[in-house]
Protein backbone atom coordinates (compact mmCIF):
# COMPACT_ATOMS: atom_id res chain seq x y z
CA UNK A 1 0.00 0.00 0.00
CA UNK A 2 1.54 3.05 -0.66
CA UNK A 3 1.94 5.88 1.84
CA UNK A 4 -0.09 8.88 2.29
CA UNK A 5 1.33 11.71 4.02
CA UNK A 6 -0.01 15.28 5.26
CA UNK A 7 1.75 18.15 5.96
CA UNK A 8 0.00 20.57 7.82
CA UNK A 9 1.05 24.11 7.80
CA UNK A 10 -0.80 27.37 9.57
CA UNK A 11 -1.45 30.26 7.62
CA UNK A 12 0.13 33.43 8.01
CA UNK A 13 1.32 31.79 11.96
CA UNK A 14 2.80 35.26 13.50
CA UNK A 15 -0.18 37.16 12.23
CA UNK A 16 -2.76 34.89 12.75
CA UNK A 17 -1.47 34.08 16.50
CA UNK A 18 -0.91 37.62 17.19
CA UNK A 19 -4.67 38.69 15.87
CA UNK A 20 -6.05 35.95 18.49
CA UNK A 21 -4.07 36.91 20.78
CA UNK A 22 -5.39 40.73 20.64
CA UNK A 23 -9.15 39.92 20.13
CA UNK A 24 -8.79 37.92 23.37
CA UNK A 25 -7.39 40.82 24.93
CA UNK A 26 -9.84 43.45 24.14
CA UNK A 27 -9.60 44.35 20.65
CA UNK A 28 -12.21 45.74 18.64
CA UNK A 29 -11.17 44.39 14.84
CA UNK A 30 -9.16 41.64 13.20
CA UNK A 31 -5.53 42.48 12.41
CA UNK A 32 -5.46 40.24 9.71
CA UNK A 33 -8.13 42.43 7.89
CA UNK A 34 -6.20 45.48 8.30
CA UNK A 35 -2.80 46.68 7.19
CA UNK A 36 -0.62 45.17 9.19
CA UNK A 37 2.46 43.63 10.07
CA UNK A 38 4.54 41.76 12.78
CA UNK A 39 7.82 43.18 13.11
CA UNK A 40 10.71 43.87 15.78
CA UNK A 41 12.38 47.61 16.38
CA UNK A 42 13.00 49.35 14.13
CA UNK A 43 16.08 50.97 16.25
CA UNK A 44 17.43 47.81 16.12
CA UNK A 45 18.63 45.25 13.43
CA UNK A 46 15.11 42.94 14.15
CA UNK A 47 12.77 45.88 12.33
CA UNK A 48 12.51 43.85 9.40
CA UNK A 49 8.70 42.55 9.12
CA UNK A 50 7.90 38.32 10.19
CA UNK A 51 4.76 38.60 8.96
CA UNK A 52 2.11 40.42 6.78
CA UNK A 53 -1.57 41.12 6.52
CA UNK A 54 -3.49 39.52 3.15
CA UNK A 55 -4.38 44.08 2.85
CA UNK A 56 -0.82 44.70 3.34
CA UNK A 57 0.54 41.94 0.75
CA UNK A 58 -1.67 43.67 -2.12
CA UNK A 59 0.28 46.59 -1.45
CA UNK A 60 3.76 45.19 -1.68
CA UNK A 61 4.47 44.66 1.54
CA UNK A 62 7.08 41.57 2.00
CA UNK A 63 8.33 39.66 4.50
CA UNK A 64 12.04 40.10 5.37
CA UNK A 65 11.78 43.70 4.11
CA UNK A 66 12.64 46.49 6.99
CA UNK A 67 9.89 47.96 8.47
CA UNK A 68 11.37 51.75 7.43
CA UNK A 69 10.78 50.05 3.66
CA UNK A 70 6.99 48.91 4.54
CA UNK A 71 6.03 51.74 5.64
CA UNK A 72 6.97 53.37 2.00
CA UNK A 73 4.62 51.03 0.52
CA UNK A 74 2.21 51.66 2.89
CA UNK A 75 1.11 54.89 5.00
CA UNK A 76 -1.59 53.41 7.39
CA UNK A 77 0.86 50.16 8.03
CA UNK A 78 0.45 49.18 11.67
CA UNK A 79 3.01 47.55 13.63
CA UNK A 80 2.55 44.44 16.24
CA UNK A 81 5.37 42.85 17.84
CA UNK A 82 6.42 39.43 18.10
CA UNK A 83 4.42 37.17 21.16
CA UNK A 84 6.40 33.77 21.24
CA UNK A 85 5.25 32.76 24.13
CA UNK A 86 1.74 32.90 23.01
CA UNK A 87 2.83 31.55 19.38
CA UNK A 88 4.20 28.25 21.39
CA UNK A 89 0.96 27.85 23.32
CA UNK A 90 -0.74 28.25 19.94
CA UNK A 91 1.74 25.56 18.77
CA UNK A 92 1.00 22.98 21.34
CA UNK A 93 -2.70 23.42 21.21
CA UNK A 94 -2.32 22.43 17.27
CA UNK A 95 -0.15 19.62 17.77
CA UNK A 96 -1.94 18.29 20.74
CA UNK A 97 -5.24 18.42 18.35
CA UNK A 98 -3.77 16.91 15.84
CA UNK A 99 -1.77 14.14 17.57
CA UNK A 100 -5.48 12.61 18.59
CA UNK A 101 -5.86 10.99 15.64
CA UNK A 102 -2.67 9.52 15.27
CA UNK A 103 0.47 9.58 17.33
CA UNK A 104 2.66 9.59 13.64
CA UNK A 105 3.08 13.20 13.40
CA UNK A 106 6.68 15.29 13.05
CA UNK A 107 6.75 18.48 14.37
CA UNK A 108 9.09 20.64 11.55
CA UNK A 109 8.69 23.63 13.15
CA UNK A 110 6.09 26.03 15.52
CA UNK A 111 3.71 26.47 12.80
CA UNK A 112 4.12 23.03 10.50
CA UNK A 113 3.95 19.39 11.12
CA UNK A 114 3.62 15.80 9.18
CA UNK A 115 1.33 13.47 9.32
CA UNK A 116 2.02 9.95 8.60
CA UNK A 117 -2.40 8.85 7.39
CA UNK A 118 -0.96 5.40 6.14
CA UNK A 119 -2.04 3.62 9.18
CA UNK A 120 -5.49 5.45 10.15
CA UNK A 121 -6.46 5.51 6.18
CA UNK A 122 -8.64 2.07 6.72
CA UNK A 123 -10.63 4.24 9.88
CA UNK A 124 -10.73 7.85 8.81
CA UNK A 125 -11.49 7.40 5.40
CA UNK A 126 -10.45 9.49 1.89
CA UNK A 127 -7.30 11.55 2.72
CA UNK A 128 -8.95 14.91 1.43
CA UNK A 129 -12.14 14.04 3.64
CA UNK A 130 -10.32 13.86 6.48
CA UNK A 131 -8.27 16.93 5.65
CA UNK A 132 -11.46 18.60 5.48
CA UNK A 133 -12.28 17.81 8.58
CA UNK A 134 -9.28 18.41 10.46
CA UNK A 135 -9.35 22.16 8.57
CA UNK A 136 -12.58 22.97 9.67
CA UNK A 137 -11.96 21.49 13.25
CA UNK A 138 -8.88 23.63 13.69
CA UNK A 139 -10.32 26.78 12.33
CA UNK A 140 -13.30 25.81 14.65
CA UNK A 141 -11.56 25.08 17.81
CA UNK A 142 -8.58 27.12 17.47
CA UNK A 143 -9.60 30.43 15.28
CA UNK A 144 -6.96 30.05 12.32
CA UNK A 145 -6.66 28.54 9.18
CA UNK A 146 -4.28 25.71 7.85
CA UNK A 147 -2.78 24.49 4.42
CA UNK A 148 -3.01 20.81 4.43
CA UNK A 149 -0.42 19.34 1.54
CA UNK A 150 -1.37 15.05 0.75
CA UNK A 151 1.34 13.09 -1.78
CA UNK A 152 3.28 10.02 -0.93
CA UNK A 153 6.36 11.33 1.00
CA UNK A 154 7.60 14.16 3.09
CA UNK A 155 8.83 16.11 0.59
CA UNK A 156 6.14 16.03 -1.94
CA UNK A 157 3.50 16.86 0.63
CA UNK A 158 5.22 19.93 1.78
CA UNK A 159 5.57 21.21 -1.86
CA UNK A 160 1.58 20.45 -2.12
CA UNK A 161 1.14 22.52 1.02
CA UNK A 162 2.79 25.65 -0.59
CA UNK A 163 0.54 25.78 -3.80
CA UNK A 164 -1.92 28.25 -3.25
CA UNK A 165 -2.83 29.62 0.13
CA UNK A 166 -4.79 30.15 2.21
CA UNK A 167 -7.09 27.75 3.84
CA UNK A 168 -6.35 25.36 0.76
CA UNK A 169 -5.77 21.21 0.50
CA UNK A 170 -3.84 20.01 -2.04
CA UNK A 171 -2.84 16.55 -3.64
CA UNK A 172 1.18 16.25 -5.32
CA UNK A 173 0.68 12.36 -5.64
CA UNK A 174 3.71 10.50 -7.16
CA UNK A 175 1.62 10.18 -10.64
CA UNK A 176 1.16 14.19 -10.44
CA UNK A 177 4.93 15.27 -10.18
CA UNK A 178 5.12 15.68 -14.15
CA UNK A 179 2.13 18.13 -14.49
CA UNK A 180 1.92 20.06 -11.07
CA UNK A 181 5.42 20.08 -9.59
CA UNK A 182 8.00 19.72 -12.74
CA UNK A 183 6.78 23.49 -14.31
CA UNK A 184 7.45 25.46 -11.25
CA UNK A 185 11.11 26.94 -11.03
CA UNK A 186 13.89 25.29 -9.90
CA UNK A 187 13.67 27.87 -6.82
CA UNK A 188 10.44 26.63 -5.64
CA UNK A 189 11.85 22.97 -4.83
CA UNK A 190 11.97 22.17 -1.24
CA UNK A 191 15.70 22.15 -0.16
CA UNK A 192 17.07 24.55 -3.09
CA UNK A 193 18.35 27.21 -0.87
CA UNK A 194 18.49 30.85 -2.52
CA UNK A 195 21.93 30.64 -2.91
CA UNK A 196 22.02 27.27 -5.12
CA UNK A 197 19.85 28.58 -7.56
CA UNK A 198 21.99 30.77 -9.25
CA UNK A 199 24.37 28.11 -9.89
CA UNK A 200 21.90 26.05 -10.62
CA UNK A 201 20.67 29.01 -13.71
CA UNK A 202 23.85 28.98 -14.97
CA UNK A 203 24.16 25.67 -15.50
CA UNK A 204 20.46 26.36 -17.59
CA UNK A 205 18.83 24.66 -15.15
CA UNK A 206 15.38 26.82 -14.86
CA UNK A 207 12.93 24.42 -13.66
CA UNK A 208 12.38 21.49 -11.48
CA UNK A 209 11.65 19.48 -14.80
CA UNK A 210 15.53 20.55 -16.24
CA UNK A 211 17.07 19.78 -12.36
CA UNK A 212 15.01 16.01 -12.79
CA UNK A 213 16.32 15.17 -16.21
CA UNK A 214 19.76 16.35 -15.77
CA UNK A 215 22.84 14.14 -14.54
CA UNK A 216 24.93 13.53 -11.21
CA UNK A 217 28.08 13.83 -13.58
CA UNK A 218 26.65 17.35 -14.60
CA UNK A 219 26.22 18.97 -11.13
CA UNK A 220 28.86 16.89 -9.32
CA UNK A 221 31.50 19.62 -9.75
CA UNK A 222 29.38 22.56 -7.98
CA UNK A 223 27.28 20.52 -5.98
CA UNK A 224 29.79 17.44 -4.77
CA UNK A 225 27.25 14.54 -3.17
CA UNK A 226 24.57 16.92 -3.13
CA UNK A 227 23.95 16.68 -6.35
CA UNK A 228 21.88 13.08 -6.53
CA UNK A 229 19.86 14.17 -3.65
CA UNK A 230 19.05 17.08 -5.65
CA UNK A 231 18.17 15.37 -8.68
CA UNK A 232 16.03 12.63 -6.39
CA UNK A 233 13.75 15.76 -5.22
CA UNK A 234 13.04 16.94 -8.63
CA UNK A 235 12.15 13.39 -9.36
CA UNK A 236 9.84 13.56 -6.10
CA UNK A 237 11.81 10.99 -4.48
CA UNK A 238 12.04 11.07 -0.59
CA UNK A 239 11.76 7.73 1.37
CA UNK A 240 12.50 9.61 4.93
CA UNK A 241 9.76 8.35 7.35
CA UNK A 242 7.81 10.46 9.68
CA UNK A 243 9.67 10.79 12.79
CA UNK A 244 7.52 11.37 16.13
CA UNK A 245 9.80 11.12 18.56
CA UNK A 246 12.98 12.84 17.73
CA UNK A 247 15.92 10.85 18.73
CA UNK A 248 17.99 11.09 21.32
CA UNK A 249 21.35 12.37 20.09
CA UNK A 250 24.12 10.19 20.75
CA UNK A 251 27.12 12.43 20.46
CA UNK A 252 28.39 15.37 23.10
CA UNK A 253 26.42 18.64 21.58
CA UNK A 254 26.12 22.15 22.45
CA UNK A 255 23.42 25.36 21.42
CA UNK A 256 23.32 29.04 22.22
CA UNK A 257 20.26 30.84 22.11
CA UNK A 258 20.88 34.27 20.74
CA UNK A 259 18.53 37.34 22.20
CA UNK A 260 19.12 38.98 19.19
CA UNK A 261 18.36 38.27 15.43
CA UNK A 262 21.78 37.57 13.79
CA UNK A 263 22.85 37.93 10.24
CA UNK A 264 26.12 38.24 9.90
CA UNK A 265 28.62 35.30 8.93
CA UNK A 266 31.34 36.90 11.02
CA UNK A 267 29.22 36.96 13.75
CA UNK A 268 27.91 33.71 13.63
CA UNK A 269 31.78 32.51 13.00
CA UNK A 270 31.89 33.83 17.07
CA UNK A 271 29.56 31.53 18.49
CA UNK A 272 31.08 28.94 16.65
CA UNK A 273 34.14 29.11 18.39
CA UNK A 274 32.99 29.02 21.46
CA UNK A 275 30.78 26.04 20.78
CA UNK A 276 34.32 24.84 19.49
CA UNK A 277 35.54 25.22 22.73
CA UNK A 278 32.76 23.80 24.72
CA UNK A 279 32.35 20.60 22.51
CA UNK A 280 35.48 19.59 22.27
CA UNK A 281 36.87 20.35 26.04
CA UNK A 282 34.09 17.72 26.14
CA UNK A 283 35.42 15.31 24.20
CA UNK A 284 38.48 15.19 25.36
CA UNK A 285 37.22 14.91 29.16
CA UNK A 286 35.72 12.17 27.65
CA UNK A 287 38.99 10.30 26.03
CA UNK A 288 36.99 10.69 22.90
CA UNK A 289 37.71 11.51 18.73
CA UNK A 290 34.58 12.74 17.18
CA UNK A 291 34.02 11.41 13.15
CA UNK A 292 30.71 13.92 12.54
CA UNK A 293 30.48 17.43 12.90
CA UNK A 294 27.16 18.67 12.97
CA UNK A 295 25.94 22.56 12.79
CA UNK A 296 22.87 23.33 14.32
CA UNK A 297 21.07 26.87 12.64
CA UNK A 298 17.30 27.88 14.20
CA UNK A 299 16.01 30.95 12.05
CA UNK A 300 13.73 33.57 13.79
CA UNK A 301 10.63 31.92 12.71
CA UNK A 302 11.90 28.77 14.37
CA UNK A 303 12.73 26.98 11.79
CA UNK A 304 15.36 24.49 12.53
CA UNK A 305 18.03 22.60 10.55
CA UNK A 306 21.29 21.12 10.49
CA UNK A 307 24.41 19.92 7.99
CA UNK A 308 26.96 17.57 8.99
CA UNK A 309 30.47 16.72 7.23
CA UNK A 310 32.27 13.47 8.09
CA UNK A 311 36.31 13.45 8.69
CA UNK A 312 38.87 11.99 7.14
CA UNK A 313 40.26 10.80 10.77
CA UNK A 314 38.58 11.33 13.74
CA UNK A 315 39.22 14.45 15.99
CA UNK A 316 39.23 15.96 19.54
CA UNK A 317 40.72 19.18 18.43
CA UNK A 318 38.71 22.19 19.23
CA UNK A 319 40.51 24.24 16.67
CA UNK A 320 40.15 21.30 14.11
CA UNK A 321 36.07 21.12 15.14
CA UNK A 322 36.05 25.15 14.49
CA UNK A 323 37.38 25.26 11.03
CA UNK A 324 35.54 22.27 9.67
CA UNK A 325 31.85 24.06 11.81
CA UNK A 326 32.92 27.29 9.54
CA UNK A 327 33.53 25.06 6.13
CA UNK A 328 29.58 23.75 7.03
CA UNK A 329 28.12 27.20 7.76
CA UNK A 330 29.13 28.56 4.77
CA UNK A 331 27.65 25.36 2.81
CA UNK A 332 24.41 25.86 5.05
CA UNK A 333 23.61 29.54 5.70
CA UNK A 334 21.46 31.29 3.55
CA UNK A 335 21.36 34.77 4.96
CA UNK A 336 18.58 34.20 7.03
CA UNK A 337 18.11 35.96 10.67
CA UNK A 338 19.40 33.10 13.60
CA UNK A 339 18.22 32.71 16.78
CA UNK A 340 20.45 29.77 17.98
CA UNK A 341 22.79 27.79 16.49
CA UNK A 342 24.53 24.88 18.09
CA UNK A 343 27.52 22.59 17.49
CA UNK A 344 27.16 18.32 17.66
CA UNK A 345 29.81 15.86 17.34
CA UNK A 346 28.28 12.54 16.37
CA UNK A 347 29.82 9.00 15.59
CA UNK A 348 32.41 9.20 18.86
CA UNK A 349 35.31 6.68 18.78
CA UNK A 350 38.01 6.36 21.77
CA UNK A 351 40.21 5.05 19.51
CA UNK A 352 43.05 7.40 18.73
CA UNK A 353 44.05 7.93 14.75
CA UNK A 354 47.38 9.18 13.71
CA UNK A 355 47.02 11.80 10.77
CA UNK A 356 50.13 11.44 9.30
CA UNK A 357 51.82 14.64 8.26
CA UNK A 358 55.04 16.46 7.81
CA UNK A 359 54.01 19.05 10.05
CA UNK A 360 51.92 16.57 12.11
CA UNK A 361 49.56 19.85 12.88
CA UNK A 362 46.86 17.65 14.44
CA UNK A 363 48.73 16.50 16.99
CA UNK A 364 50.28 19.89 17.71
CA UNK A 365 46.54 20.92 18.24
CA UNK A 366 45.42 18.07 20.57
CA UNK A 367 48.57 18.75 22.94
CA UNK A 368 47.50 22.99 22.87
CA UNK A 369 44.14 21.84 23.56
CA UNK A 370 45.45 19.42 26.48
CA UNK A 371 47.34 21.71 28.24
CA UNK A 372 44.82 24.43 28.27
CA UNK A 373 42.23 21.95 29.11
CA UNK A 374 44.17 21.12 32.24
CA UNK A 375 45.13 24.39 33.17
CA UNK A 376 41.67 25.65 33.09
CA UNK A 377 40.56 22.86 35.14
CA UNK A 378 43.09 23.82 37.64
CA UNK A 379 43.36 27.54 38.38
CA UNK A 380 39.96 28.04 37.05
CA UNK A 381 39.18 29.56 32.89
CA UNK A 382 42.68 31.35 33.23
CA UNK A 383 43.13 30.68 29.80
CA UNK A 384 40.80 31.97 26.73
CA UNK A 385 41.25 32.82 22.97
CA UNK A 386 41.36 36.38 22.54
CA UNK A 387 38.09 36.38 20.31
CA UNK A 388 36.27 34.90 23.28
CA UNK A 389 36.46 37.81 25.28
CA UNK A 390 34.10 40.07 23.42
CA UNK A 391 30.98 41.15 25.74
CA UNK A 392 28.26 39.03 23.94
CA UNK A 393 30.27 36.19 24.01
CA UNK A 394 31.23 36.01 27.69
CA UNK A 395 27.65 36.14 28.65
CA UNK A 396 26.99 32.62 27.44
CA UNK A 397 27.65 29.99 30.05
Amino acid sequence: MDRIIMHIDVNNAFLSWTAIYLLKNGSKYDIRESYAVIGGDEQTRSGIVLAKSTPAKKLGVVTGETLYSARKKCKVLRTYPPNFKFYKEMSSKLFSLISKYTPDIEVASVDECYLDYTKIRSMQGDPIEFAKKLQKEILDELGFTVNIGIANNKLCAKMASDFTKPYKIHTLYQEEIKQKMWPLEVGELFGIGKKTVPKLNNLNIKTIEDLANTTPEKLYPYFKNQSQYMINWANGIDNSPVISIPPEPKGIGNEITIDHDVNNTMELYEYLLLLSEKVGTRLRNQKKYANVIVVILKDNKFKKYSHQKKLATPTNSSEEIYNTAKIILREMYEDESIRLIGIRLDNLTDKKIKQVSIFDYEKEFKEIDSVVDELNKKYGNIIKKASLTKKHLTKIK
